[in-house]
């Protein structure tokens, strides 16, 4: 089928739920797809900071491959050796306690979300349940982590909206300090926000806000979906900030292209959930769990994590050296990097899609990029003289 005949199948039956190019991705290795017409793009998005190391990954392919020729999925009721061997590497590199596997970011963000009102719960019964969330955040898009997502855009048609979340400024310490009243379990972020702009909060901002939760004994809980698993140079972007969260969310980049979340609790609250009180289907699957192993075990080296620094420096260097005027308000770390742009992004985006580049937005002015952590020099140079031509 060529891009025309997928995009008339996908119309006919399946729900217009995503604004989408006309482009049916057919086949692609590290940065570089191909699509069902064979026209070649250079991906800066890695399916939203999904792809880590790149499409079909040779390591990647063949420790998924290895697994589905003994056990595709088995049921929750039993022990995966796969999950234990993933829950270990993440307890161990972020110095927290626990692990519970689901399948997605959203689901990641609405258990940490339980587990935090929970905690609150034990300890305080009643009226303790309310949660802050900063402007210009996004934790997922069920209805309760649609109520944790600070942008009213979001908050429109699906009414009533899980109630016990309120929101305001990042980084304005002020602002959260007065709102963190004695109803408030805990307060949700991302150390980057990514759907909201690319927004990086500020260091001393983060330290007071540790010290605020530690003061009130209010769960802090990083969104580290889009951050997170060598995003940002570091294995988890909180990293930047000498600080540890109470809970913390992943997924995306964790499972190299196949379906996972999970959130992590510290020492305070790793025992709060019991035995049938959170659960999934398809969480910890042991196919899924071993390709997550092969991201682990070679994203969190330090010689790799480095290499995101690096790249993510000279594809901002080279971008500024073709357009200096035109790439303003550059941010971000590593390898997840925004800047701003006069008029809609997605006029860009679709631009650049013509040219053979694949791009995302965020916010209301923002070009974001999120290549494969793996990408090669020839890769971004070839990606960023189209974006720099677009831009011009």
């Amino acid at each position: 089928m060529n891009n025309n005949e997928i995009m008339a199948l996908d119309h006919e039956y399946i729900m217009a739920t995503y604004g989408r190019l006309p482009i049916a991705p057919m086949k692609g290795k590290n940065a570089t797809m191909v699509d069902a017409d064979g026209k070649t793009f250079i991906d800066f998005t890695s399916g939203i900071g999904v792809n880590s190391l790149g499409y079909c990954d040779d390591e990647w392919i063949a420790a998924v491959e290895a697994q589905l020729t003994k056990l595709q999925h088995m049921c929750n009721y039993y022990y995966c050796e796969n999950a234990g061997l993933v829950a270990k590497w993440l307890v161990e590199l972020s110095g927290m306690s626990k692990v519970f596997f689901g399948n997605s970011g959203a689901e990641a963000n609405e258990g940490a979300i339980k587990l935090a009102r929970k905690y609150s719960y034990d300890k305080y019964k009643d009226g303790r349940s309310t949660i802050v969330s900063l402007k210009s955040s996004f934790h997922g898009r069920t209805i309760t982590t649609l109520a944790a997502t600070g942008q009213d855009v979001f908050h429109q048609y699906f009414y009533p909206f899980t109630e016990g979340f309120k929101y305001v400024p990042a980084n304005d310490y002020d602002a959260i300090a007065a709102a963190c009243t004695d109803d408030v379990c805990a307060v949700i972020a991302e150390p980057i926000q990514g759907e909201g702009g690319v927004n990086v909060l500020d260091i001393d901002y983060v330290k007071k806000l540790r010290a605020l939760c530690d003061e009130h004994d209010i769960l802090l809980i990083f969104d580290e979906v889009q951050t997170g698993i060598g995003r940002t140079g570091k294995f988890f972007a909180h990293e930047y900030f000498g600080v540890k969260p109470d809970i913390m969310t992943l997924a995306k980049g964790l499972g190299g292209g196949l379906p996972i979340g999970v959130f992590i609790a510290g020492e305070k609250c790793c025992d709060t959930l019991g035995s049938g009180m959170h659960g999934t289907t398809f969480g910890s699957n042991p196919v899924v769990c071993a390709g997550a192993l092969n991201v682990l075990e070679r994203v969190s080296k330090p010689e790799f994590l480095d290499e995101v620094t690096k790249k993510g420096k000279y594809l901002c260097d080279k971008l500024m050296s073709y357009s200096p005027s035109k790439v303003v308000g550059v941010r971000g770390k590593g390898l997840m990097i925004g800047f701003q742009v006069s008029g809609n992004p997605k006029d860009y985006l679709h631009d650049c899609a013509d040219k053979g580049l694949l791009v995302l937005t965020a916010g209301s002015d923002v070009i974001r990029l999120l290549p494969p952590l793996t990408i090669s020099y020839d890769e971004i140079d070839k990606g960023v003289a189209i974006l720099a031509d677009v831009l011009k």
